[in-house]
């Protein structure tokens, strides 16, 4: 540790740390720009110029190492004449548009000037004029009011993982700027946008819809992915208008996702459904709440009363809160039947975890130095754990992966093996007996790194869970991680992936499981949140059940593809509009309230299911709010979860001929994402293509970008033939839960391509 004294105050401070660091250490603040605790230093705006003792003239406090015994003056008159000169050379070019920028009230330059600024300016010359640069659908630019303080540069290579913008020329000539014909699409981008202390980069979606002072704020937490981040939603009108990062360094640090950023446009959407519907001699009409669920109730009785009520199931998306898959839940037993499923897009369910988490705390994975992801497309499905995969790799974590694709999450991979999905339970016994001295090959490889490792992580990610074998994929990753003494966990898909599983929205003695509800048709189907045709890992099969239903209750905040084949439709709150919790998938049990009051004749979901049951006169359905609901479940703090699987499933036969590999795009995995323009404007959400390596190409007489006739069982769809040489042989990668692919099969198996 080193003494330092700053403004006559002494602190101390470890070995390798800057005079910035030690006056945040104080709660000192020393003006600057360039500067941001998460990126590297770059000292280039010059703004945090301080006097330090001895030294010959002022030096900038982010790039200053501190020395033991070191007097530092941050407001002396020496250090605030270097602030006010470098200041005024800041505001040289700067344009005088405040009234217009989107920055305005919220911009650092703004602030500052007003302590370090002068009332004129000695520059008698024409201001420079920076063209605006082009960077895709979600981030605007005005690039004459950029300061060059490179934050967005730096944000691009050290926490997205690629450079995507970059610095060309030199003096006031300097510009930041992209590729040649690039935009800005990394899945983190929307960052920038908070990084960037002036008007240049600004959200395109937000662009002169509010200034600052006219939003309140709530804190929320994200229902997408299975991290929880902790987001400020931001008000006006009742109407969200923005997101913010709301920080918690265990979670989320400081950064959200483009998908938690951006896809509160969805929730404005045209699709919103504001009223009660019933079909009636195939034609819609709006109804009355009351009317509604009276008529739900009856046919559900009815239902049960002619075939049983095990002839009623239940389809829930883990992204709703853990208070509607309690009540839902609840609901189902209370009359009688064991199926219900939050499972939608898992295809095997020979052994189940308990609840299956990420076996740590989500601040431990920057403490590894050695890790295996099995299945999983990481940057895309858990942009936030990738970051921190990318930030350990820079201290030496080793990544290791087995998967379909050699997709590299931007992060140094130290051995990968690409294998076909069939191939993935062959490929972890390999590296099992490799850890016995048996391997060879890439199997090796991934043996030998896990075990020189100290602390040591085996990871099931979004694929592994969906994949035909996904239980044997459980059953020997638990093995590895056994005989490593590794850290066991899943990374889970969605909000609630974990808190489904403590509630039991799943089937019970005699139940059936999603899979078994579209196989073997029900009489009724109650779905919850879920757009089958997107949701389920079999749409075709699940599109064929709806159509034989005798009642289909779609309960969702949308219109969506149930118009067609729904009798009942009932407008339900998106997590904005109701009160709720999610349990991430570190355990974290997170409530929030809601950021609006519910749009139209919207209705909190738990308030919903709590008349139904009382309609179908199920007892303990008398909550007076969301909290009591909580307290019946009883869950607080971090949940008691289990990866533990008892029995080895046996393995299923190799697939012969062409495999399918699906992977849901980070902006079709929930219906709120799906429906937010700007998301679907980006290069992330292009339509479906079928990806190849170049020998299957070959193989098939298919060039690049020729149009091609994709089977799969009944269902086909059709795409264009993309080059991905770094997919295993004989897979033709291609998106599920996107419309354009919702009438192919299983999102793995075997699959036919044809020229068109």
């Amino acid at each position: 540790m080193l003494e330092i004294e700053i403004d006559g105050k002494t602190v101390s401070v470890p070995a390798g740390s800057t005079v910035m660091d030690a006056a945040n250490r104080l709660g000192i603040y020393v003006p600057h720009f360039c500067y941001h605790k998460k990126l590297s230093i770059a000292a280039n705006c010059r703004m945090c110029l301080v006097e330090v003792e001895k030294a010959p003239k002022p030096l900038p406090a982010c790039a200053t190492p501190a020395a033991n015994g070191m007097k530092v003056r941050t407001h002396s008159d020496p250090a605030v004449a270097a602030q006010k000169a470098v200041m005024e050379f800041l505001l040289i070019n700067h344009p005088l548009d405040c009234p217009i920028c989107d920055q305005g009230g919220e911009c650092q330059l703004q602030d500052l000037s007003v302590g370090y600024g002068g009332v004129d300016s000695r520059y008698g010359e024409d201001k420079r004029v920076v063209p605006n640069k082009n960077l895709g659908a979600l981030i605007s630019t005005d690039m004459t009011r950029c300061i060059h303080c490179t934050r967005c540069v730096r944000f691009g290579q050290e926490i997205a993982g690629i450079m995507e913008l970059g610095m060309a020329g030199r003096g006031e000539h300097s510009e930041i700027m992209p590729f040649v014909s690039k935009t800005v699409d990394s899945e983190l981008s929307g960052n920038m946008i908070d990084l960037c202390p002036v008007g240049a980069l600004t959200s395109k979606p937000f662009r002169y819809r509010a200034r600052g002072w006219e939003l309140s704020r709530r804190k929320v937490v994200s229902p997408h992915c299975a991290l929880g981040s902790n987001l400020t939603v931001q008000v006006k009108n009742n109407r969200v208008l923005r997101v913010l990062p709301f920080e918690n360094e265990e979670i989320n640090e400081c950064w959200i996702s483009d998908k938690d950023r951006f896809s509160y446009e969805g929730l404005n959407s045209p699709d919103r459904l504001e009223k009660p519907m019933i079909k009636q001699g195939g034609e819609w009409r709006e109804v009355e709440w009351k009317d509604a669920l009276e008529y739900v109730a009856r046919g559900l009785k009815d239902i049960a009363s002619s075939h049983g009520a095990s002839a009623i199931g239940a389809l829930v998306t883990p992204h709703s809160t853990l208070e509607e898959l309690h009540l839902l839940q609840k609901l189902m037993r209370g009359i009688g039947s064991e199926n219900v499923d939050f499972r939608l897009r898992r295809s095997d369910f020979r052994e189940a975890p308990k609840a299956p988490w990420l076996g740590m705390k989500i601040s431990e994975i920057s403490s590894l130095d050695r890790v295996l992801v099995i299945g999983s497309m990481l940057s895309q499905d858990h942009p936030l754990i990738a970051n921190r995969m990318r930030q350990a790799a820079k201290s030496g974590l080793e990544v290791n992966t087995v998967n379909p694709t050699s997709d590299n999450f931007r992060i140094k991979v130290a051995n990968r093996a690409v294998v076909p999905p069939s191939e993935m339970p062959s490929m972890l016994e390999a590296i099992l007996n490799a850890l016995a001295g048996k391997g060879k090959g890439e199997a090796r490889d991934i043996a030998q790194s896990l075990k020189s490792g100290k602390s040591v992580a085996i990871l099931l990610g979004n694929l592994a869970e969906q994949h035909p074998e996904a239980a044997r994929l459980h059953y020997l990753a638990s093995k590895i991680a056994e005989k490593t003494g590794a850290k066991f966990g899943f990374l889970g898909e969605a909000a609630n992936s974990v808190g489904g599983h403590l509630v039991k929205a799943l089937p019970g003695q005699g139940g059936m499981n999603a899979a078994e509800m579209v196989e073997n048709p029900r009489k009724g189907y109650l779905l919850w949140n879920a757009e089958v045709e997107l949701d389920m890992a079999n749409p075709g099969a699940a599109l064929a059940a709806m159509e034989k239903a005798e009642m289909v209750v779609a309960f969702s905040a949308f219109r969506h593809k149930a118009y067609e084949y729904a009798d009942v439709m009932l407008p339900i709150a998106p997590f904005t509009e109701t009160s709720g919790t999610f349990v991430n998938t570190e355990g974290r049990v997170q409530s929030f309230k809601g950021a609006v009051a519910p749009r139209g004749e919207t209705r909190p979901g738990w308030k919903v299911l709590r008349v139904l049951g009382n309609l179908l006169d199920v007892g303990g359905f008398d909550y007076e709010d969301s909290e009591s609901v909580m307290k019946e479940i009883g869950l607080s703090g971090f949940a008691s979860c289990d990866n533990s699987i008892q029995n080895e499933p046996a393995a299923l036969p190799i697939v012969d001929g062409l495999q399918r590999v699906g992977c849901v795009p980070i902006y079709f995995a929930d219906g709120i994402a799906r429906r937010a323009e700007a998301l679907q404007k980006t290069a992330l959400s292009n339509a479906p293509c079928a990806f190849m390596n170049a020998a299957l190409m070959k193989k098939l007489g298919i060039n690049e970008g020729e149009p091609v006739l994709l089977r799969q069982n009944d269902g086909e769809a059709r795409a264009n033939a993309a080059l991905d040489n770094g997919l295993a042989d004989n897979c033709v990668r291609v998106a599920s839960s996107h419309p354009l692919t919702a009438e192919l099969g299983a999102m793995f198996g075997p699959i036919s391509v044809e020229r068109l």
